[in-house]
């Protein structure tokens, strides 16, 4: 058994030796699909370059290396991979990199980093690697994580959603978003979520739908590709796929299926391939082929992406966008 399919195979272990329920919908396998080969040598040389910059504290010194949330990511692309964390050749790190999420987290209230985008991708990351990592720490910051997450929305009774700060009572689409697929990969680790706390979530992204099915930021106005991409994956990992404004949302992105977002480029790769996956399969291979593409054309030599977001930032967002190709993950599957 590979370094990959072992690790996969570790994920009841882990869970049921920590004393948490194992979800009936975890995978324990990915389907025996092929990888496209080109697909596979921008994923193994992203990885290389996070490898060999990482520092030994478990971040990256470039311009945003250092924030916990742009850490998760990073460790999420290793995992996505399903690289090994206990004898793979990226075991160590996985670990620093999980290592440095806890050592920023504030002990009394769970909030990890300056802000509530750090925090959910922290915290996602937390919960992907719950029961694959074995590391004791995970569990009680994972847990203060998602506490944070949930009476910060039940301190913003207006909207019951989030913004940049735990105490923020106003709120936007890609805050929320990324809380509320946060919740979801914690559900999937065992973490107790109130269906409450996702019914919020998804009335306050939903009143941000426009009739033509595009999502805007703090309203219905200025629908994006990006935030749509957002809106669909939260109502497509609660299983509502079949709703009127969830297929105006699809076709919307299908009539900008070559838009690229020009200030946040990798936010977008990693929104709207998940958001395609799980929509449409498809238009998802569509979008999967002539995004290999386009990765495999900027993709710099070290293995790195450009652009003015840090290169730890676009490489792991880069490589999280092809990571539907292997969907280790458990919030990577249908």
């Amino acid at each position: 058994m590979n370094a990959r399919a072992s690790s996969r195979f570790l994920i009841p272990i882990f869970l049921a030796s920590a004393g948490w329920a194992i979800s009936q919908d975890l995978p324990v396998n990915r389907r025996d699909e092929t990888v496209p080969p080109q697909a596979e040598l921008i994923y193994e040389k992203g990885l290389q370059f996070l490898s060999k910059t990482q520092t030994e504290k478990g971040n990256w010194n470039d311009s945003v290396g250092s924030e916990p949330g742009v850490v998760g990511l990073c460790v999420a692309a290793f995992l996505a991979h399903g690289e090994d964390p206990v004898n793979g050749p990226y075991a160590k790190t996985i670990h620093k990199g999980i290592d440095f999420i806890i050592s920023q987290q504030n002990e009394k209230n769970g909030y990890i980093g300056s802000s509530m985008y750090n925090h959910a991708f922290a915290t996602k990351a937390l919960a992907e690697s719950y029961g694959v990592v074995d590391n004791p720490k995970i569990a009680p910051a994972l847990k203060k994580a998602v506490d944070l997450i949930l009476s910060s929305q039940k301190r913003n009774t207006q909207f019951g959603a989030w913004r940049y700060t735990p105490d923020s009572r106003d709120a936007d689409t890609t805050v929320t978003g990324c809380q509320m697929v946060t919740l979801f990969a914690a559900r999937n680790a065992g973490i107790a979520v109130p269906d409450e706390a996702i019914r919020l979530g998804l009335k306050y992204l939903n009143g941000n739908r426009d009739s033509n099915g595009s999502y805007g930021y703090t309203s219905s106005a200025g629908g994006k590709p990006t935030l749509t991409a957002i809106g669909m994956l939260c109502l497509a990992l609660n299983k509502e796929r079949d709703s009127k404004g969830y297929k105006a949302s699809l076709e919307y992105l299908k009539k900008n299926i070559d838009y690229r977002e020009r200030f946040y480029p990798y936010y977008y790769e990693y929104y709207m391939s998940q958001a395609l996956f799980h929509a449409d399969e498809a238009t998802w291979k569509e979008w999967n082929v002539r995004n290999i593409r386009y990765l495999g054309t900027i993709q710099s030599s070290d293995g790195s992406f450009p652009g003015n977001q840090g290169t730890s930032f676009n490489t792991a967002g880069a490589l999280l966008s092809l990571a539907l190709n292997y969907r280790y993950l458990p919030i990577y599957e249908k």
